[in-house]
């Protein structure tokens, strides 16, 4: 009677398996990224519509202040309307 030395064949190729994925994850993640221009920068930290927007809240607070600010009713009722209707 002939006994053959045990291998633990199975999980050798599991150790494999996982070891290679490992490394196809180190592969990828390290060559990920992500560059922002320095004009991009600048567009971010000095918007136009920012500018804007001060503006407008300056002129509305002036307006106020003098008394000169007025409603537009129609359109203060239109915008009720178009909110509780759901348009």
């Amino acid at each position: 009677m002939k006994i053959n030395q045990f291998k633990p064949n199975g999980l050798y190729a599991y150790k494999q398996q996982t070891n290679q994925y490992k490394n196809n994850i180190d592969k990828h993640t390290k060559s990920d990224r992500i560059e922002i221009s320095s004009a991009a920068k600048e567009l971010q930290e000095t918007s136009q519509v920012e500018i804007d927007r001060q503006q407008k809240v300056e002129s509305l607070k002036q307006q106020v202040q003098n008394g000169t600010y007025t409603i537009n009713r129609e359109q203060v009722a239109k915008g009720l309307y178009h909110f509780y209707t759901k348009q």
